[in-house]
């Protein structure tokens, strides 16, 4: 409804704005929707806490909604950055902007349009998350309304921090002693995506429900741990995933040089020589296959890929730990430990 409604909006500005909102609607399409999952789940442990929920309500729903579409703003930027052909199978929003320009016969560099409009249609993509949000915020009360704004307000400063973080890490990680790499991979990752993914969509639903300090407290202990644990499973498959199943080639975290625990740790038990040969081979856009599985070698021999795995274990039995006790509803604690699976077992 919300994007037929976008479509008519430009109706009258020409096929070339068409596009672009049929460029909006396609970056919405597919993935997990874990984000939208964890705020009605938020929502759901403080409702029940005080008896049976019943259905989420349109505020509660509409900031699903959002937190679904700001992730495609956020995916549209991030592919453009890291210089992604493909996103769940299927080209890049700047890559499918660029192949249009060219089948268009246009004028210009098919390139250059691509990556423009890909700005674009993530600034767009964030505007209609904001339009999504302000409408259900508008069907609850005033103070629901402001906590719940201002944990979103919260979510896009840190995910924006968390990416420029990760992009100077490429870079910066030269420059700091090598046993600092690993506590600097894990800070990206917690203003990245563990914040991001996690622990604020619990936060936004929870606020909807009208939660207490001592629940937001709790939800706030189960959602940073099992997004840190979210994003090493992420991190282990960008490098070791099957591409049927991520809808990215294996190996692409290493040639778009992610400086990741798994880089770090592997990093750490190497010589001095071939931690150099590990540093010129990240990060080369051309690496191949050979290189690509001589590199994943080397993160499971060094035992890099046993301490991730060991790190995401570790993590999740600490966002478990924390809902015990807690004041939130029985069934949805349930349906909270079922996320957690979902977010750290799994192979997309």
């Amino acid at each position: 409804m919300f994007i037929s409604a976008q479509r008519r909006g430009v109706a009258d500005a020409g096929p070339e704005a068409a596009r672009f909102v049929a460029a909006g609607a396609a970056a919405v399409t597919g993935g997990k929707r874990l984000r939208g999952r964890f705020c009605l789940s938020g929502w759901r442990a403080v409702e029940e806490a005080t008896g049976p929920a019943g259905a989420p309500p349109a505020p509660v729903i509409a900031a699903a909604a959002a937190l679904e579409v700001f992730h495609a703003a956020a995916l549209v930027h991030d592919d453009l950055i890291d210089n992604s052909d493909t996103r769940r199978g299927r080209p890049s929003a700047h890559r499918a902007l660029e192949a249009g320009h060219r089948d268009a016969g246009w004028l210009g560099d098919a390139d250059a349009f691509g990556r423009s409009g890909a700005i674009l249609l993530g600034d767009l993509l964030v505007a209609w998350s904001d339009d999504l949000l302000e409408e259900g915020l508008a069907e609850t009360s005033d103070e629901r309304a402001a906590a719940a704004r201002s944990q979103y307000a919260l979510m896009r400063r840190e995910v924006t921090l968390g990416q420029f973080l990760d992009v100077a890490e490429e870079s910066a990680f030269a420059s700091e002693p090598d046993d600092r790499h690993a506590e600097r991979a894990l800070r990206v990752a917690s203003f990245k995506s563990a914040r991001y993914s996690v622990q604020q969509p619990l936060a936004i639903g929870a606020a909807l429900a009208g939660a207490d300090a001592a629940q937001a407290a709790a939800l706030a202990a189960f959602g940073h741990p099992l997004g840190m644990a979210f994003q090493l499973r992420d991190d282990v498959l960008g490098v070791f995933g099957d591409e049927a199943a991520t809808g990215k080639p294996s190996g692409d975290d290493l040639r778009e040089g992610k400086r990741t625990v798994l880089i770090a740790y592997a990093r750490e038990a190497l010589a001095p020589t071939a931690r150099r040969i590990v540093d010129e081979l990240v990060g080369d856009a051309g690496l191949d296959a050979d290189q690509v599985a001589s590199l994943q070698r080397t993160i499971v021999d060094t035992g890099a890929l046993d301490r991730v795995e060991r790190l995401i274990a570790d993590y999740a039995r600490e966002a478990d730990r924390a809902l015990s006790g807690a004041r939130l509803g029985n069934a949805a604690v349930g349906e909270l430990r079922d996320l957690a699976r979902a977010a750290t077992v799994r192979t997309t």
